[in-house]
């Protein structure tokens, strides 16, 4: 009797190698979404308070929060901190990322372990240690002056782009190791001045980065609850603290309903950036992944 042959059997075992693949990504997938497409689903629920049973179709709980004072209030404090962050650790970050571009080798990677130990550090961490850092300086300063400080919007400003211009540095380093360095050279050649060269050649060619940072440092504060419960104080609750809040008393469709408005917003940022980009890369005559593969490829 004929035996199979090697090919035959590598081939059969490697069909099921590969079904098994794609059906243990399918699983990954549907384990990370199926939970947000059900916040989203219940969200339009038509019930009178009962989140986790569907009673019909209904867009009145959008409705409640976006006329709820507690909601718009939280909302509001949390654009009043994420977009003063974005803009502020997006400046520094690049600023950074351009300046230990130039420094000595010794002195860069010093920076770059101080650089990764801010991402690496637990968040519960660094929130800790600003509260501790944030009450030891009003201490100071109002035994010193007499002038007493509080927490509030500046504080979690502040604790907010200290952890996010971290990713902004790394992400427009990368970029910058990326870089083709014979433009600048060139630009150099032409006797363009060092300002020119960044406006024509550089500030291009790192707006992808510049762009992605943005987004992910406005996000993340938006998003943050960690460090903004540690460094808050009396009326600057975030929308995170709100839904945290709603949450120990139980899932409501309002709740649901905030959280798919955040998720749609946060949906609309990406869609905004990938379009700014596109848009860029074609008047530069050039082809850019986008905000999310700037964000893969630079953190890969």
């Amino acid at each position: 009797m004929a035996q199979p042959s090697v090919r035959g059997r590598t081939d059969r075992w490697g069909s099921l190698v590969e079904f098994w693949f794609r059906a243990h990504a399918t699983l990954v997938y549907v384990f990370l979404y199926a939970p947000i497409l059900v916040v989203v689903l219940f969200a339009f629920n038509d019930t009178q308070g009962v989140a986790a049973r569907w009673q019909g179709f209904s867009l009145r709980w959008f409705d409640i929060a976006l006329h709820d004072p507690v909601v718009l209030k939280s909302l509001a404090n949390s654009f009043i901190i994420a977009i003063p962050n974005a803009i502020l650790a997006t400046l520094f970050g690049t600023m950074a990322a351009l300046g230990l571009q130039r420094v000595g080798k010794r002195l860069r990677l010093a920076f770059d372990g101080l650089t990764y130990m801010s991402v690496i550090v637990p968040e519960i961490v660094i929130a800790l240690a600003t509260l501790v850092l944030f009450a030891t300086s009003f201490d100071v300063i109002e035994s010193a002056t007499g002038a007493k400080l509080k927490f509030g919007h500046t504080t979690i400003i502040a604790a907010h782009v200290l952890f996010n211009t971290s990713l902004v540095l790394l992400l427009v380093r990368a970029r910058l190791s990326g870089m083709d360095r014979t433009l600048v050279e060139a630009s150099a050649d032409l006797f363009a001045t060092p300002w020119r060269t960044f406006r024509q050649i550089t500030f291009p060619q790192l707006l992808p980065a510049i762009v992605a940072g943005f987004l992910l440092s406005f996000t993340f504060s938006f998003d943050d609850y960690v460090i903004t419960t540690f460094v808050s104080g009396p009326g600057s609750s975030t929308l995170p603290l709100f839904i945290f809040g709603q949450v120990r008393r139980g899932v409501t469709p309002e709740t649901n309903a905030v959280a798919a408005m955040i998720l749609g917003f946060t949906l609309l940022m990406l869609l905004i950036g990938q379009v700014v980009l596109s848009w860029q890369a074609r008047r530069a005559g050039r082809r850019d992944g986008g905000v999310a593969a700037v964000v893969v490829s630079e953190q890969v």
